[in-house]
């Protein structure tokens, strides 16, 4: 009795010190706005009035009765309580000094918000990923199964449509377990409760309030904001909407969240086809997402299941022989879980991914968690047509590339001989070396051990498009990736600026280094278009296709940073004609003689500012030999600026999104390319009625696509120019038709990696083929809307002369002059044909 009497004597100076506290704090606001006359008189009839009540009180209770004290201290209790609780939910509301952490605003209990994944489409319809925090759909109530929701309440509110949030039934039951010491009569957190925990994440971090450090009180705190945001849901919605977000924001494990995801991933079903025993299992997961996991732990997964349909059968749900027969079924799962990268375009949804997060930035969205639909320029069809074309012609290169080098190593110098410390330098450029250095910064025995230790890994197979398995070191991955050739491909609508297809590499799962925009690389005479645009269209110039240079030795000294230096370009035949040759054969032919006098006639300057007009966005030298391409470009930009000769000389930035929508389906912004004059019409179409003299003509480099691929029906026109670096480091085929602009790049991982022979490494051999068998199949596929026939007529009068096509002469090649040698033994004449970035990390390697 004593301890009792104690701790009431406690609390009742705690309350008469806040009471006091209260008083003068009262006083001093009340001197501080009426004066402190003013308000010591309102003190002074305050006090008058608390003692007139006293004396009432004297003169009306029996003060003396033996049941006074007790009658009185119950009544001060239940006062005192009922004003410390109402401080408390007060404080917990209001967060009052920072006490007990924060609540649930009015905006999100209004308006609750869960992280959704975005989702990405092509231009026809087909969704090719999806990104995310938390791998969330939202399914409305319609979507959700009734075993779903009968297992739920069975399970963890069997009161639930009874309540109003708190179910004080079940909350006096778990008191009477944890005094009794009985473990099987559940929690008291009703499903409501559940959701406001998950909803708003009431136990975060950010949530927490001073208090919440003190042992035991942070329990207290969490429950309270719990039961009270538990409340102001259920007055805010519906029992079934309840139900529905529920199961909209629980996680399932694996990274899955919410029922719709739950059920494709465990079962590749919608969440309103699952029977009993699977939304009993679905449900069963709520207690423990890796305890009960069907994947991981079967056993336990069947016995929490049974549990789930034990209780639907206790509360009328099921019968006992139903529940008896659906307990004895083993779990059978179906499945199907997602990641950002599934299916094709991967590079592509990269690209994707950054215009969307740099717009979002912007605007106020999120990528990850605000569902947006995000609708993109590709096409599905094209770009599967696009990443098979990719995956065949690859193969079939790399086996004449791993012919022609047999056992020896790619990796030369400027004269042909083998780079000894080839390996040994470049892993020093990997994340994997750079982890090691870390590790061991004063022991290089030590990272050499590990660089040579050997593990189980999964690496690309090329043979079969594939991966396979090898007992290899980091050191082995390394040899065996560096051999590997790289490409990329990009197709786009020169008039809309739609790019249509986009492959930036030959698996993504491996080799991450995009091709198209992130690899830039020389374009060899693929860049010899812009020399011949500045010259035709440059008014000071005004030169025409038929105007004349003749083909001869081309010597230029010149000064660069200071140092003369002279450069004596040649021939890829290494011969000259000394005759005099039109431009447009000298383009179709891609003599290099021609190029470098037009360049010094017109200016390196103008060529480098034209390019730039024409959307070269990298650096560029007015040196005398960049019309032979040596500054390095990406294959984005000259697909884009190949785009301006077939339309009218307008210039059309590339665009991969056409329009972004919120979760609800309203559209937030569409998309429409930028477009700008970047050369005369007329010029325009001279450049592509020359560049169509490289695939028709006698002698053109790109004739090959040609007669070698079915691309020409129904008088079907292409342009096209190849490209080929020193020492065959790269190859390039940009090609134009009359609606789509296709652009090829094949080389290896770094420039020194090549074919030894300009006769196997030229541009018309490795990404020519590239290019013709996608074209081909894009033809063939009845379903797309690309017509073969041929380029628009102008609707305005051609001036200059352009009509003057090439004898016949023999095929050319396009590269900077690299001697050829003979083709090895035992490759047949499909072979010859066939074969027609900076380096990436070195773990490529999955290891197991």
């Amino acid at each position: 009795m004593q301890v009792i009497r104690s701790f009431f004597n406690k609390i009742r100076a705690v309350f008469r010190f806040i009471a006091s506290l209260i008083n003068r704090i009262a006083y001093k606001l009340t001197s501080l706005f009426t004066g402190k006359k003013r308000a010591d008189r309102l003190f002074q009839s305050y006090r008058d009035k608390k003692r007139s009540l006293n004396d009432w009180w004297e003169r009306n209770v029996d003060t003396k009765s033996p049941f006074y004290r007790p009658v009185m201290i119950i009544w001060k209790t239940f006062a005192y309580g009922f004003v410390a609780l109402a401080l408390y939910i007060f404080s917990v509301e209001t967060n009052f000094l920072y006490l007990m952490g924060s609540m649930p605003s009015v905006e999100d209990l209004q308006n609750p918000k869960v992280a959704q994944s975005s989702e990405i489409y092509t231009s026809d319809g087909v969704m090719i990923g999806k990104f995310y925090t938390e791998n969330r759909t939202p399914v409305t109530s319609k979507m959700i199964s009734p075993n779903l929701v009968n297992a739920l309440i069975a399970t963890e509110d069997v009161r639930f449509y009874k309540h109003s949030g708190i179910d004080y039934k079940a909350m006096a039951s778990v008191a009477i377990g944890i005094a009794t010491g009985a473990t099987d009569r559940g929690g008291g957190s009703t499903i409501t409760q559940q959701l406001a925990k998950k909803l708003f994440k009431t136990r975060r971090s950010g949530a927490r309030g001073l208090l919440s450090y003190i042992p035991g009180f942070s329990i207290l705190i969490y429950k309270t904001k719990e039961w009270l945001t538990a409340i102001k849901l259920e007055r805010n919605f519906t029992k079934e909407e309840i139900l529905t977000m529920y199961f909209n924001t629980v996680d399932y494990g694996n990274n899955t969240y919410g029922i719709n995801t739950a059920a494709q991933s465990y079962f590749s079903k919608s969440p309103d086809s699952l029977n009993v025993q699977e939304a009993a299992v679905l449900v069963g997961l709520q207690k423990a997402t890796t305890t009960y996991n069907p994947i991981r732990n079967i056993k336990r997964s069947q016995e929490r299941r049974n549990v789930v349909i034990g209780q639907m059968q206790k509360y009328g749900y099921l019968s006992p022989k139903e529940a008896d027969s659906l307990s004895a079924l083993p779990i059978e799962l179906k499945t199907k879980f997602e990641t950002p990268y599934d299916g094709n375009a991967n590079y592509f949804k990269n690209a994707v991914v950054d215009f969307v997060k740099k717009w979002g930035d912007e605007q106020g969205y999120d990528l990850y968690t605000d569902g947006l639909k995000i609708y993109t320029t590709i096409d599905s069809r094209m770009q599967e047509a696009a990443e098979e074309a990719m995956t065949q012609k690859m193969k079939q290169l790399q086996r004449v590339f791993e012919e022609h080098w047999r056992n020896q190593n790619p990796w030369v110098d400027e004269q042909g001989k083998e780079i000894t410390d080839f390996l040994p330098t470049v892993v020093k450029r990997t994340s994997k070396y750079r982890s090691l250095a870390a590790k061991f910064p004063n022991n290089p025995d030590s990272i050499t051990y590990y660089l040579n230790k050997k593990d189980t890994m999964t690496v690309y197979d090329w043979k079969n498009s594939g991966e396979m398995k090898k007992y290899w070191s980091s050191m082995d991955s390394l040899d065996y990736y560096k051999r590997i050739l790289r490409a990329g491909m990009m197709a786009m609508n020169p008039q809309s600026g739609q790019i249509k297809a986009w492959v930036g590499g030959l698996d993504y799962n491996y080799f991450k280094y995009d091709a198209v925009k992130q690899g830039k690389r020389q374009p060899g005479s693929t860049f010899k278009s812009f020399v011949y645009t500045a010259a035709i269209d440059d008014s000071t110039f005004n030169m025409s296709p038929c105007d004349e240079i003749v083909d001869k030795p081309f010597e230029k000294i010149y000064m660069e940073d200071g140092e003369q230096k002279e450069w004596r370009p040649r021939n890829a035949t290494g011969t000259y004609t000394y005759a005099s040759m039109t431009l447009r054969r000298a383009l179709a032919q891609s003599i290099n003689s021609v190029t470098a006098e037009l360049t010094d006639q017109i200016g390196a300057d103008n060529v480098a500012r034209y390019a730039k007009k024409m959307g070269i966005t990298t650096p560029l030298k007015g040196l005398p030999s960049i019309g032979l391409g040596p500054f390095d470009v990406s294959l984005y930009d000259m697909v884009a600026a190949y785009s301006v000769f077939v339309n009218n000389g307008t210039y059309t930035k590339p665009i991969l999104v056409t329009k972004i929508e919120d979760s609800n389906g309203k559209v937030i912004e569409e998309f429409q390319a930028e477009h700008r004059q970047a050369i005369r019409p007329e010029t325009a179409f001279l450049m592509t009625q020359m560049l169509k003299a490289g695939v028709e003509e006698p002698g053109g480099t790109s004739g090959s696509i040609r007669w070698k691929f079915d691309v020409t029906k129904n008088r079907n026109e292409l342009g096209g120019k190849t490209g080929t670096t020193s020492n065959n480091s790269d190859g390039w085929f940009m090609c134009i038709t009359r609606d789509l602009v296709v652009g090829a790049w094949v080389g290896g991982d770094d420039r020194s990696i090549h074919f030894r022979t300009t006769n196997l490494g030229e541009g018309a051999k490795t990404a020519l083929p590239i290019v013709g068998s996608f074209l081909e199949k894009i033809y063939r596929d009845k379903s797309l809307a690309y017509e073969t026939g041929p380029f628009p007529k102008p609707s305005f009068k051609i001036e200059k002369n352009y009509n003057c096509p090439t004898l016949y002469l023999p095929s050319m090649s396009d590269s900077l002059g690299i001697e050829g040698d003979s083709t090895p033994a035992g490759r047949s004449a499909e072979d010859e044909f066939l074969i027609g970035p900076p380096p990436i990390p070195l773990d490529t390697g999955r290891r197991n």
